[in-house]
């Protein structure tokens, strides 16, 4: 068991007065940046506190291949792009803020979180409050004249842009092209000529209808939906929900790459046509065959500067969410095959393990950020809140090292953490590990609690609470959350304090065992074991928070750090 460190907080390898001040000053750089400045982005990444890569799961195999999935966290809906030498990545955020996650890589396998494109969402008065599922849909990413443009869909008020010279940041505030109901998984795409296009599906909760693709017409810069469009196809009959539509040109036909037959057990479709608007030919390129990947679904085509064209996708793994897979994909008779295809038939399977995409040289082995040290005034990159942010939940300034999260009062219209904006979380990383966290609760006010959580619409979470008789630790649950259910209390212990280490160790399956201790070493099991669940169209996520009554002085809770590592044998 690791002990727990009281040392001055060097823990990354670098002082706190040789540190920068501001992880932004790190990621100043352009797209086309050569690779020792990209070495030296992730570097700081790593060194300032809320930086450091997760060990616990790395696709790299270190032998020239690479393992399925190469991210285990969930990342909805990846759209990827190549730049120069360098790959990005954004995908569905829904209501979490920051939105929109910018990913890079030099590889295709192993990826780091560089930034967001959406700090608030809009419209901010919806977007102050938790939109559980709503939101950021199916983004694409595209790059052109030297911008970076991301097309994002809200179901229930259109398409938006925003758009960055770097992809790092900074970005612009969501421009509304077209206000709509139930437009979504919009991308676009311009011919050769410059024409401007966009192809988007339909969401049946807002606009009654599913299952068609329809292309309109964009303004020549891409500001503007200038047309209604047109329906160029019909997914019913052999492709029903069908969605998720990304639009290429290749060799003089039209290729709209889109899932069909569900998230859970779809497959990945493949029109094709000599006419934007079509007819289009249909062929499914790639489903679940004899693997154990269900879907695979809605993702994007790289083609490589070596001639290698690759697929990355999603996979629904349920309270894990979303996780990402790399396919390898060859054409064939201008058809694209995605995945492993045994018997030439021209429709792939997922692959676990593979050679490694051909970028010329070897990079950097990475795994996702995970474990924040709050060294630095800048949350890490992985962790997102409930709703828009406001500042004064927290602040990495008051007490240098430690996160203060300030103990809100939950809304009056809450029954329960559903509803509460002020919870800090951060996706699960792996199958399997275990978190800990150091927390001063001696500020706490009266009736007010903090603690570590495992949240989705059923949670668990182990806090410190205070009330007349002093601080005591008590695990609660929550079933059925956005029902409104009420938490249950399972356990309670006294604890004086002022300093507890929290700990959930997570097995297979989601399965969460919540314990605590007074040094970091003995660490004593605390309630039942939890089963944890995932939220509205994301998986399960880990993370913080600091309640309080709704009168008075509620006071704070201070956490020295939280670190990930790999569950215990």
């Amino acid at each position: 068991m690791k002990q727990l460190d009281d040392t001055p907080k060097s823990r990354a390898g670098i002082s706190r007065s040789d540190r920068p001040t501001d992880r932004r000053r790190c990621l100043r750089v352009r797209s086309r940046t050569p690779v020792l400045i990209w070495g030296l982005l992730f570097l700081c990444l790593v060194v300032l506190g809320g930086g450091k890569a997760n060990q616990i799961w790395i696709s790299d195999n270190r032998d020239g291949t690479y393992k399925n999935p190469i991210i285990f966290a969930d990342y909805s809906d990846p759209d990827v792009i190549g730049v120069g030498d360098d790959f990005y990545m954004t995908a569905s955020s829904f209501n979490s803020s920051p939105g929109l996650p910018i990913l890079h890589s030099r590889d295709l396998v192993n990826w780091a979180i560089i930034g967001h494109a959406i700090q608030h969402q809009l419209p901010e008065q919806v977007f102050d409050k938790p939109q559980h599922g709503n939101g950021v849909w199916a983004p694409a990413l595209r790059h052109r004249n030297g911008e970076f443009f991301i097309y994002y869909p809200d179901p229930d008020f259109g398409i938006y842009v925003v758009k960055a010279k770097n992809p790092a940041g900074p970005w612009s505030r969501p421009i509304l092209i077209k206000a709509a109901k139930g437009w979504i998984d919009p991308c676009p795409f311009w011919d050769d000529d410059g024409t401007g296009y966009l192809v988007f599906a339909w969401a049946k909760s807002r606009s009654g209808i599913n299952s068609i693709l329809t292309i309109s017409r964009l303004s020549p810069d891409g500001m503007k939906v200038i047309d209604d469009g047109k329906t160029v196809f019909d997914g019913r009959p052999d492709h029903p929900t069908i969605e998720g539509p990304k639009l290429y040109k290749r060799k003089g036909y039209y290729y709209i790459f889109a899932p069909a037959g569900g998230v859970a057990n779809g497959w990945q479709t493949v029109l094709r046509s000599r006419n934007i608007y079509g007819p289009y030919e249909d062929r499914i390129v790639m489903d679940k065959g004899k693997t154990e990947i269900n879907g695979p679904h809605q993702g994007a085509w790289v083609e490589l500067k070596s001639g290698e064209s690759w697929f990355i996708h999603f996979q629904d793994r349920g309270v894990y969410g979303r996780i990402t897979h790399l396919q390898p994909m060859k054409w064939i008779d201008d058809w694209p095959v995605i995945g492993d295809d045994q018997d030439g038939d021209g429709k792939g399977e997922p692959v676990l393990r593979h050679r490694k995409p051909d970028v010329g040289k070897r990079f950097t082995i990475l795994g996702q950020q995970t474990s924040d040290e709050f060294n630095v005034k800048l949350l890490g990159l992985q962790w997102q809140w409930q709703a828009n942010y406001e500042s004064r939940w927290m602040s990495l300034a008051a007490r240098t090292g430690w996160l203060r999260l300030l103990a809100e009062p939950l809304p009056d219209r809450a029954s329960n953490l559903w509803g509460a904006a002020n919870v800090l979380l951060q996706k699960l990383p792996a199958p399997e590990f275990s978190v800990t966290t150091r927390i001063d609760f001696g500020s706490l006010g009266p009736k007010a609690k903090a603690g570590l959580v495992v949240m989705g619409m059923n949670y668990s979470y182990l806090a410190v609470e205070r009330d007349e008789s002093g601080f005591k630790l008590a695990k609660y649950s929550c079933i059925n959350a956005p029902e409104g259910a009420e938490e249950r209390r399972e356990a309670e212990a006294a604890f004086p304090g002022p300093t507890a280490v929290l700990k959930v160790s997570m097995s297979q399956g989601g399965f969460c065992e919540f314990s605590f201790s007074s040094d970091g070493r003995t660490f004593i099991p605390v309630g039942e074991r939890f089963k944890a669940r995932e939220g509205k169209w994301i998986g399960a996520k880990v993370g913080l928070f600091c309640l309080g009554g709704r009168t008075g002085n509620n006071g704070y809770a201070d956490f020295d750090w939280l670190r990930y590592e790999a569950k215990e044998e």
